[in-house]
């Protein structure tokens, strides 16, 4: 039996890639900075909470990451720690440097320093690429962030392919597209907008206000994702992948499909802000997965009008 050990179990990632281990009877060793005050929601709505063993860790603390490894000694670590919003890194830059950079340094340090045979992923980001115009990223193509999310990424992705080079450590970085699901926060966007949506039309005289909504994304199913985590970690040698749909669309046809599968139009209910702009924004963002479905075999199934009537079913169903 394997065992795992998943960094950020709690967020959404975290808690879909410990359900499709533990159906894979993996041994699923859940992490938290303080797993007795957590609250482990997303687990708790997966029905997975008591199949989980939760431990407490620290990964900007290196004694910390040392202990908990050879206490559980896990065949795979899934980085999925570290301040997980664009947005959010522009108001805390330190913290979202250190959370990612220092954490995922901390974790490729301690499966050096204990020789064991761990086969790590880390979670990259497509935000690491910055505006590549209208030129799908594929795994060659160059970084340049306009986040300090995407700085963070962006380090992370070296430490990993230089810890990988010197110390022939199994360690791959998954640079993902935005993927989504109902167990993102409202603090998501995508959430937001179907939050709202499902509000207005139970009743509420709300009017969404939102920033850009010219930027384009791909955008994917979240449990798709964590499927192509786990398929990184079974291939013969280590290597980077980016995972994504394939097919970018603007924002506000993400907020028209939502709106549409609750029988509304879009424009009578939204409105945008250019006080939501953030200082600097990628302005659109194409993808290139064509190593992921040739090497691991992995192509996303679920659509972007797909992914948001899916949130828009479990919202409204969650609130009946």
């Amino acid at each position: 039996m394997k065992k795992a050990l998943i960094c950020g179990v709690s967020g959404q990632d975290g808690a879909y890639l410990a359900k499709l281990l533990l159906n894979k009877g993996y041994t699923v060793f859940g992490a938290s900075r303080d797993a007795q005050m957590s609250s482990f929601g997303n687990l708790k709505r997966l029905g997975i909470y008591d199949d989980v063993k939760r431990v407490s860790i620290s990964i900007n603390d290196f004694r910390s990451v040392l202990q908990t490894l050879q206490r559980a000694k896990p065949d795979e670590i899934y980085n999925l720690a570290g301040q997980s919003s664009v947005g959010l890194s522009f108001e805390q830059p330190v913290e979202t440097l250190e959370s990612i950079s220092v954490g995922t340094l901390n974790l490729l340090e301690a499966i050096r320093f204990t020789g064991l045979p761990i086969r790590f992923y880390n979670a990259g980001s497509s935000e690491c690429f910055g505006d590549t115009g209208n030129v799908p990223a594929d795994e060659q193509t160059p970084f340049r962030p306009r986040s300090p999310y995407g700085v963070a990424k962006a380090a992370a992705f070296w430490q990993v392919a230089n810890y990988r080079e010197a110390y022939q450590i199994y360690a791959s970085t998954g640079i993902l597209f935005n993927h989504e699901s109902p167990l993102r926060p409202e603090r998501f966007v995508t959430q937001k907008i179907v939050a709202a949506a499902c509000r207005i039309a139970k009743g509420s005289r709300e009017t969404l206000t939102l920033g850009n909504i010219d930027i384009a994304r791909d955008w994917g199913w979240a449990p798709e994702y964590v499927e192509a985590m786990w398929l990184m970690l079974q291939q013969q040698n280590a290597d980077d992948y980016v995972i994504a749909t394939g097919k970018t669309h603007k924002l506000s046809r993400f907020i028209q499909v939502v709106f549409e599968a609750v029988e509304l139009d879009w424009r009578q209910h939204v409105q945008t802000d250019p006080s939501f702009f953030r200082p600097t924004d990628i302005a659109e963002g194409y993808a290139n997965p064509a190593k992921a479905k040739k090497q691991l075999n992995w192509e996303a199934r679920c659509s972007m009008e797909d992914v948001g009537r899916m949130m828009v079913e479990e919202k409204m169903l969650a609130e009946i």
